[in-house]
This record gives C-alpha cells, structure tokens and sequence, in this order.
C-alpha cells in the first residue's frame, strides 16, 4: 500500500497552504495498492516532535474505500484532535522543522464508531483489523517562530 500527495514529496517540506501560515486545509492524498478486500479506510495525522510529545494533528476513520483524498475535504467520520476539535489542524510548529506523518490504514470492516474519538481509541479499535498500512512523511518550518 503506498500514500503520495501532489502537493509534497515524502521527507519534503509541506506547501504554507496547509499549515497555519496558510488555509490550514489538508492536502490531496493518492492512495495505491490498498489490499482489494478493505472495506474501509482509516487516516492519522500526528507530529512526534511536539514539544510535549507526540501531537495529533488530524483523525479521521470509516472512510470509503477510494484512490484519492481532495484537498480541504472531510473524507470520513472525524475524531478528535490536539487542538480539541475534530478537523484537519495542519503543521504549525512553536520552533524548528517538525516532521507529519500521515497514515493511512486499510481496514477489514467498518468500525461504526462515533464521531470524536481519540487517536488512542482509533488505534485501539483496529486491532486485529488491519490490512495493509502506508505512511507519507512532510516536513515543515514556520517561517517565524514564536
């Protein structure tokens, strides 16, 4: 399974457009070679380099099985994330270059649960559900730090 985007390469740094200096939008995501008997789609979004740890940038799960994810779209049910609200909150680190994972897992069923879940109880829930896992690294520096 593998997971590109038009709008950055994998270890590359992230347009403004979809960080907090910009729209603050997510970008389009490519999605190949997802196992043919998925039948859902789950997409984490999180930066290990938080000054507090890991931070959550975006949890999304109980999506269609599809090739594409649009730019500023909400693809399926939403979980919560740091910033406590249940949408993209894009790159906008306090100082340095933090690197964004974005996570695409293909899932053997629906997990039919409820919209503001946490990363954790995502995680959680798709154990033993998991069949085909692909990451796209971004990187980003604000151009002021604060």
């Amino acid at each position: 399974m593998r997971i590109k985007s038009p709008a950055f390469e994998n270890n590359k740094m992230i347009p403004a457009d979809y960080t907090c200096d910009g729209k603050d939008v997510n970008p389009a995501l490519f999605l190949e070679e997802t196992p043919s008997n998925a039948k859902s789609l789950a997409l984490i979004v999180d930066d290990p380099d938080a000054p507090g740890g890991m931070w959550v940038h975006w949890v999304v799960f109980d999506m269609p099985v599809t090739t594409s994810i649009k730019e500023n779209s909400i693809p399926g049910k939403q979980g919560i994330n740091d910033f406590r609200r249940r949408n993209y909150g894009g790159p906008c680190p306090p100082f340095g270059t933090h690197r964004y994972f974005f996570k695409i897992y293909a899932l053997d069923k629906e997990l039919a649960l409820n919209e503001g879940i946490s990363k954790k109880d995502l995680e959680k829930a798709m154990l033993g559900h998991v069949l085909g896992k692909a990451e796209l690294i971004g990187l980003y520096k604000r151009k002021t730090s604060y």
